[in-house]
């Protein structure tokens, strides 16, 4: 039997509230919020796996990049020549990786129950969740804040009539935003960070389309 998403988060948090990990289940009530990304062999979530993760706090306006996370994991064996063209990752890149086991203890304790901010973040809070489950025993609980539905959100006002651009590169270009180390998962979460600053409390960008 398939269990819907809210009765299953309930559950776990019940479950789980009085563990070692029940400081994620507890609602958020800080200023701050962890841009993540993961870079994987694949955009297909049942077959992909993880090659790094890439995460940076955000304290209000301040993008805090000396508080961030920088994983590169072991090689896995599905990591094939078209993965590597886009994420630019060799197996030599990944000899130095950790175990995934370890990764994820690192994600869970860097990020906590802060909100997860990210581009396309559904796929990779799914990516995580993947692997945290049989782990773990539950998925993130964390509240997840979409860069592209913050700035739709902003910039359709000024847009009537016409699509909104979502695409990463123009979002950056709307906000005159450099894109730092793209196809790098922490290249693309300070990005992603600094993006959502700018949409947060920087003047809303014209609409150019």
């Amino acid at each position: 039997m398939i269990i819907p998403k809210t009765i299953r988060k309930f559950k776990e948090r019940i479950d789980h509230r009085s563990g070692p990990y029940g400081y994620l289940f507890q609602p958020y009530d800080g200023d701050e919020v962890v841009s993540l990304d993961c870079e994987t062999t694949s955009l297909d979530i049942k077959k992909g796996e993880i090659l790094s993760i890439g995460a940076v706090r955000i304290k209000g306006r301040k993008v805090m990049t000396s508080e961030r996370l920088d994983i590169k994991l072991q090689p896995p064996e599905s990591l094939s020549g078209d993965s590597i063209k886009i994420h630019k990752l060799r197996a030599s890149d990944l000899c130095d990786g950790i175990t995934l086991d370890e990764a994820l203890d690192q994600v869970l304790e860097f990020v906590g129950n802060r909100p997860i901010l990210g581009y396309y973040v559904n796929y990779d809070m799914r990516m995580l969740e993947k692997f945290i489950r049989p782990r773990f025993g539950f998925g993130l609980p964390n509240k997840a804040i979409e860069l592209s539905h913050v700035y739709h959100d902003i910039i359709k006002w000024k847009a009537v009539g016409g699509n909104v651009d979502l695409r990463f590169d123009t979002i950056a270009s709307q906000l005159d935003l450099p894109i730092l180390e793209r196809h790098t998962a922490l290249g693309d979460a300070i990005t992603v960070a600094l993006m959502y600053v700018r949409l947060k409390y920087g003047e809303a960008p014209a609409a150019h389309y």
